[in-house]
This record gives structure tokens, sequence and C-alpha cells, in this order.
């Protein structure tokens, strides 16, 4: 089996790993062993952050349309029941804005769901 010395592999290997380790405390910036097991969790981390931040905005967008529609009466269950039966294809970000910025639309679409809710009821 031939000798292999990795010189310049292995330099660049840590080299490149001790720079995402920058900006660390102490020994998880310096030592190699030290900066590859702070990196390794704060990759992991950072997967399952991006994965929790979709979690986290759907969460508030449904909080923020259930704001608005309680103040026209409505539940926020209702209010995308009631969307549903009436064709009205938005998504939560959307409605969420549409909640915020321009309440009187807003309010239109609370009325067409609660046609669409009567609708579908009779």
């Amino acid at each position: 089996m031939p000798r292999v010395k990795r010189g310049t592999v292995r330099r660049a290997k840590r080299k490149k790993l001790l720079g995402l380790a920058k900006g660390y405390f102490a020994n998880k910036s310096k030592l190699y062993r030290a900066a590859k097991e702070s990196v390794d969790t704060a990759l992991k981390y950072a997967f399952v952050g991006r994965r929790n931040k979709k979690r986290d905005f759907r969460r508030l967008w449904v909080v923020r349309i259930n704001a608005a529609t309680r103040q026209h009466g409505l539940t926020y269950g209702q209010f995308m029941n009631g969307l549903k039966h009436a064709g009205v294809a938005l998504d939560r970000k959307s409605l969420s804005e549409l909640a915020i910025a321009s309440p009187a639309a807003f309010g239109r679409l609370v009325e067409t769901a609660k046609t669409a809710i009567k609708s579908a009821a009779a």
C-alpha cells in the first residue's frame, strides 16, 4: 500500500474548518478538535433552524389571521373553511399581509367566506 502524507490536503481541510469557526469563543476558534465539534453542532442547529423558521412564520401568520377574523365575528377555522368553499386560493402569508396592510379588503374576504359558509350549509 502506498504511503500518503496528505500535507497540503490536511492543511487546507483544517484551514477551511477553522475559517468556519472564526469568531467562536476561546479554544473553539483556535484548536482543531474543539473547532470541529463546535462547527458540527452549529451546522446541525442551522439545519434544524431553517426548518423551524418555516414553522414559526406559519404560526405567526395564523395568529394574525385569527386576530383579524375575530374582529369580524369568525374564527380562523371558520374563515379558512369559508375561503375553501368560496374557491379563494390565497396562502396564509398573503392573507396575513392583507389583514395588516388593508383591513377593508380583508373585511370583504371575510364577508365572502361568511356567504360561502351559509350557502354550503343550506
